[in-house]
């Protein structure tokens, strides 16, 4: 058990919520986390990591300062992120999950990194 495993068992608990996956912000590697079957976590989090950094990049030509939370919504789920110090907070969910509770509980993981 990591430090990190408390982090990532307060994001699953939450109903809706098929993965939770601690990623490199850099490389998209994950550095550790869990999924239900069916979801391919290796490549879905280099995507998620590689639009996060674009995310991050067009606030800051916006002006809007540093990301703190991407969310991805889609017909059949959304993608959720939160991140600091090189370190991604995913969640993958059902598209009726709770995103205010979600967000908050990504949002404080990401502040213990």
């Amino acid at each position: 058990m990591s430090a990190y495993s408390p982090l990532i068992a307060s994001v699953t608990r939450h109903r809706g919520v098929s993965a939770c996956l601690l990623v490199s912000e850099e490389d998209g590697i994950v550095v550790e986390g869990t999924a239900q079957i069916g979801v391919s976590t290796a490549a879905f989090a280099a995507l998620t990591a590689s639009l996060y950094r674009k995310s991050a990049r067009a606030s800051e030509a916006a002006g809007f300062g540093t990301v703190a939370f991407f969310e991805l919504e889609a017909e059949r789920g959304r993608v959720l992120a939160a991140g600091r110090n090189g370190l991604l907070m995913v969640a993958v969910a059902e598209p009726r999950v709770n995103v205010g509770l979600l967000r908050v509980e990504l949002l404080r993981a990401a502040e213990s990194f």
